[in-house]
C-alpha cells in the first residue's frame, strides 16, 4: 500500500498533537480489536469558534495523518461550520487515501462529531 507524499507528511510530523487538559469537548472512536483509536479535543471560545483542536491516535499512518489534517481544517471555524466537515473533505485535504484506508477518514470525521456533542452538552449545564 502506498501513500502520497501529503499523507506521509502528516503521518511524519503530524500537526496539533496532544491534549487539551481544559477542553471544552472531547471525542474519542475507535477500538483496539480494529486496531484504530482516535481521541480529539477542541477548546471553543465564548464566540463559538474552535480556537485549538487536538489529538492522540493509536493506529496505521492513515489514521495518524486524518486526524492531523482534521485538526487543521477545523482550527478557526466555528462549531456549525466545522460540523460541516466531512470524510471526504479529509481524504481531499490529504490528497486521497488507499481505498481501504477510507474508513480512518471516517473515524476522524466520527471523533469530530463525538466532540462537538460533547461541547454541546457540556456547555447547555
Amino acid at each position: 500500500m502506498e501513500y502520497n507524499e501529503k499523507v506521509m507528511e502528516h503521518f511524519k510530523n503530524p500537526h496539533n498533537v496532544g491534549e487539551i487538559t481544559d477542553a471544552s469537548g472531547k471525542g474519542k472512536v475507535g477500538n483496539a480489536r480494529c486496531g484504530d483509536i482516535m481521541e480529539l479535543y477542541i477548546k471553543v471560545n465564548d464566540k463559538g469558534v474552535i480556537e485549538d483542536a487536538r489529538f492522540k491516535t493509536f493506529g496505521c499512518g492513515a489514521a495518524i495523518a486524518s486526524s492531523s489534517v482534521l485538526t487543521d481544517l477545523i482550527k478557526g471555524k466555528t462549531v456549525e461550520d466545522a460540523l460541516k466537515v466531512s470524510n471526504n473533505d479529509v481524504v481531499a485535504a490529504l490528497g486521497g487515501l488507499p481505498s481501504v484506508k477510507v474508513h480512518c477518514s471516517v473515524l476522524a470525521e466520527e471523533a469530530l462529531r463525538k466532540a462537538v456533542d460533547d461541547y454541546y452538552a457540556r456547555s447547555s449545564k
